[in-house]
């Protein structure tokens, strides 16, 4: 069996309210479906949360339109800090989740309509594609772009994760983790200017180096048909101003805290990774519960310090309502799940 990233399972989030920010997310973004819901501590993070075993609150959100999760996160012992300072776009972390639209101009009138806050008009991308940016209320950044990328299709106007941006100090010290072991081998564009589309979220007039990276085959095996295409951007201030979103702060203090692959061939990746300097620095070793889901689950770094998850799955809920789960070990992993059997998900919508 050959190491495989089937995709973007999820972008960690951190809240000071889950319940509060989820209701929020169900209504905009479509992520009404719980994977798995559960507490406990996160005694395998504590190099990342001051040497100290902290109590967390963890949900898995999906969209079953298609596209990765949030997992949302909430310490249970501990106030969350936020970030003292604003981030500005270039700074080392993730600086913005994309969430596939079916229509931009529609989703954006929607959201204009609603009053939520639109940090740009509909603009166009290095590409020439129609996107925008907004914000969350509790100071995420999202970016809006247009799919043709879909598991299933319903009302909502918007689907899951397609991809994230992601400022680094180097991008070609990065493209060594995001291009040659994450496998986004394909650049769709490598341009550094001062961005039209950039200027009203930046804080200064900055030239930036942006590099667009997508696979070049279409991802199999689990549940990567739901999770479907993704893309990662990689974005460096020329001003090499740029500064860690976590300095000082704990995983787990409130924003995005990393983003998680779903793969197949934990040991091989392992291999890749030390390999490459990338060694893991959390290892579940076998098989780690999350209660409704389980599997083995490991970090690393990238270059400037994100971090960056892996979770080979092995137990998820099917119908946890009769205590029905699948067992992906005693499936061939490198084939996809059938369209219905992932479609029972949705029988878990949480609806408002």
């Amino acid at each position: 069996m050959n190491k495989k990233i089937c995709g973007i399972q999820q972008v960690g989030i951190s809240y000071k309210d889950i319940k509060e920010s989820w209701k929020w997310y169900r209504k905009y973004f479509g992520m009404n479906v719980p994977v798995f819901e559960d507490t406990a501590e996160a005694a395998l993070m504590y190099q990342y949360t001051g040497n100290k075993v902290h109590k967390r609150y963890a949900v898995l959100a999906m969209n079953m339109q298609g596209g990765g999760g949030f997992e949302l996160w909430q310490f249970k012992d501990r106030k969350p800090v936020d970030n003292l300072q604003p981030i500005k776009i270039g700074d080392f972390g993730i600086n913005i989740v994309k969430i596939k639209a079916k229509n931009v101009s529609e989703t954006y009138q929607f959201f204009k309509s609603e009053g939520l806050d639109l940090k740009t008009e509909l603009v166009k991308s290095p590409e020439g594609k129609l996107h925008f940016y907004l914000m969350d209320p509790y100071q995420n950044l999202f970016e809006i772009v247009e799919s043709e990328d879909w598991f299933s299709e319903n009302n909502d106007l918007t689907g899951g994760v397609s991809g994230i941006t992601i400022g680094v100090s180097d991008i070609d010290a990065s493209l060594k983790l995001y291009k040659d072991i994450l496998d986004y081998d394909t650049i769709a564009y490598d341009k550094t200017e001062n961005f039209e589309d950039l200027k009203s979220l930046n804080q200064s007039d900055t030239d930036f180096r942006r590099v667009l990276l997508r696979h070049s085959e279409e991802k199999s095996g689990g549940f990567s048909k739901l999770f479907g295409k993704t893309e990662v951007e990689l974005i460096e201030r020329k001003d090499k101003t740029g500064t860690k979103v976590y300095q000082n702060r704990f995983w787990g203090d409130s924003g995005y805290i990393h983003v998680c692959f779903d793969v197949i061939g934990m040991n091989l990746l392992k291999d890749q990774c030390a390999k490459a300097g990338f060694n893991f620095t959390v290892d579940s070793q076998n098989s780690f519960d999350m209660g409704e889901a389980a599997g083995h689950f490991s970090y690393i770094e990238d270059p400037d310090g994100t971090l960056i998850e892996f979770v080979e799955t092995h137990k998820v809920p099917i119908l946890k309502k009769w205590g029905i789960y699948l067992n992906m070990k005693k499936r061939n992993r490198d084939k996809n799940l059938p369209d219905w059997m992932v479609k029972l998900l949705g029988l878990t919508k949480v609806k408002d």
